[in-house]
């Protein structure tokens, strides 16, 4: 018996996953868990793996989405201390993430597995780029300080709300743009804004995922098999970013995600 995917716009018939392609989905889950908690960079993995394993284009995209939204969660979740100073700016921050989250995630279940195809390997790009020069894209500013000011600017809304979009609709660096809006808006502790990052990720990602599952874009059966590798392997980079030097994680990361945004643009 195969697996199904159905919705109100087609049908897929996609094949069954061998034990072999279950445990080749649970290890990458591992890794990319390993790595989002770590530095971040896990969807360059699960994309490609899902694909791999017979998933179609658009139907991958939103089932690496629900894959590692655990992890995510987990993660908003440790930060909740982080974030105490940003209560005050959380509320219309989580209201344009939640919005754009929606918006993006209806734009990727009307949009055809061959326009997502073509689009692809730009949307690597620009994920690929931004991760690179995250550091780069996050001067220090001064000014803005969530904690004496309650108000955010309308342009640093309108940029998380754009971020949002993208989020919902692909999602990769998406963490890094986050960072460089809030650090050009004033933010300067860095352990606040990681946390305000999580948070707002997993609402707006959540937020998609409801969105997947109403249109029924979520292949089930390889997506619980690369979430539970991502569980083992977030909790496992908890013990690992500890011991391991975040820079060469990084750059191993770096590396993977220009191998393939290569590979893709010369598909």
């Amino acid at each position: 018996m195969s697996l199904q995917y159905c919705s109100r716009r087609r049908r897929v018939r996609l094949r069954p996953l061998t034990f072999s392609s279950s445990l080749f989905l649970f290890g990458v889950g591992v890794l990319a868990g390993a790595l989002n908690s770590v530095a971040g960079g896990g969807g360059f993995l699960s994309l490609p793996a899902l694909l791999s394993a017979g998933v179609t284009p658009v139907i991958a995209n939103a089932t690496s989405t629900f894959a590692t939204w655990p992890g995510g969660l987990s993660s908003a979740v440790a930060y909740r201390r982080e974030i105490g100073a940003s209560r005050s700016i959380l509320l219309p921050l989580s209201a344009v993430s939640l919005a754009g989250g929606l918006i993006g995630a209806v734009i990727l279940v009307r949009t055809s597995d061959s326009s997502f195809l073509r689009v692809l390997p730009w949307l690597m790009l620009l994920a690929a780029v931004t991760f690179t020069l995250g550091e780069k894209l996050t001067p220090r500013g001064a000014g803005f300080r969530s904690e004496h000011d309650a108000s955010v600017p309308l342009w640093a809304l309108l940029g998380q709300f754009a971020i949002a979009i993208y989020g919902g609709f692909f999602g990769g660096g998406m963490g890094m743009m986050m960072l460089a809006t809030m650090t050009l808006a004033g933010m300067t502790d860095i352990h606040e804004m990681n946390g305000l990052k999580h948070v707002l990720a997993a609402m707006l990602n959540g937020m998609a995922l409801l969105a997947f599952i109403v249109n029924g874009a979520i292949a089930w059966q390889p997506g619980f098999a690369m979430m539970a590798g991502s569980i083992v392997g977030g909790y496992a980079g908890a013990s690992i970013a500890r011991l391991v030097n975040r820079r060469h994680v990084r750059l191993f990361v770096v590396i993977v995600a220009w191998t393939i945004t290569a590979y893709f643009f010369l598909r």
